[in-house]
């Protein structure tokens, strides 16, 4: 029971190194250590999160490394559990291996160590890809305050009628990428465009600035999809 317990700590110490991977790639901390867990167990959920794993380069050698060992590793429990009358555990071999990885844990934690290590990371991706292979976020997402969203143009929008030009001001800290009307998606001189109901604007910028100026639009956004939940619901 004393190896199954060391070897269970050992998987422990695989996951939080993974997740610091995966941190220093640029992932939350929360959803870094679920995916972990979810790669290492091979549970599989198809979230949205998961695309931030396959979508990455760096994440998707990592995301192998665990689904590999996880299935040696259930393999192993399963042996071990079996031969629990035998002597022989080689209980000093997997106490060594633990404590391995715990220092290497330890190291890796290392501020200097961790900066080195994001550097790295962002050094190779900017060396090895191009910018269309890396995910949106990457390319985007410099600090925690940016933002993309689609604001949808409902009928009651202050925006319905007036030229897209007249609604941002340059001095902001937002842009419009371009705007989606029914199928089509405008880019060329949207800025000439007269904004219509149904119209879709993709806007780049501060959270902040985005939040202020479409208040009203995301709040509608928001009340419709509560609506859609609970009609789901009923």
């Amino acid at each position: 029971m004393l190896f199954i317990l060391i070897y269970l700590l050992f998987i422990m110490i695989v996951v939080e190194i993974s997740s610091v991977l995966l941190i220093l790639s640029g992932l939350n901390e929360e959803i870094a250590r679920f995916q972990a867990i979810s790669m290492l167990t091979a549970t599989g959920f198809t979230t949205k999160e998961s695309e931030l794993i396959s979508r990455h380069p760096i994440r998707r050698n990592i995301a192998m490394f665990l689904i590999l060992f996880g299935v040696f590793s259930l393999a192993v429990l399963i042996s071990s559990i079996s031969s629990l009358i035998e002597q022989n555990f080689r209980l000093p071999h997997v106490s060594l291996m633990a404590i391995g990885m715990i220092l290497i844990l330890t190291v890796m934690k290392n501020k200097m160590v961790m900066r080195l290590l994001r550097s790295k990371f962002q050094h190779h991706l900017r060396k090895e890809f191009e910018l269309h292979e890396l995910p949106v976020e990457e390319v985007l997402y410099t600090c925690e305050n940016d933002m993309l969203k689609a604001i949808s143009i409902g009928a009651q929008s202050k925006t319905v009628n007036q030229p897209l030009q007249s609604i941002f001001d340059p001095e902001e800290d937002m842009i419009v990428l371009f705007v989606q009307r029914g199928i089509e998606k405008i880019r060329h001189q949207c800025l000439k465009l007269i904004v219509q109901e149904g119209d879709v604007l993709f806007v780049y910028g501060s959270k902040s600035a985005i939040e202020a100026k479409f208040s009203f639009e995301l709040d509608k956004m928001k009340e419709d999809m509560q609506s859609e939940e609970h009609a789901v619901e009923l």
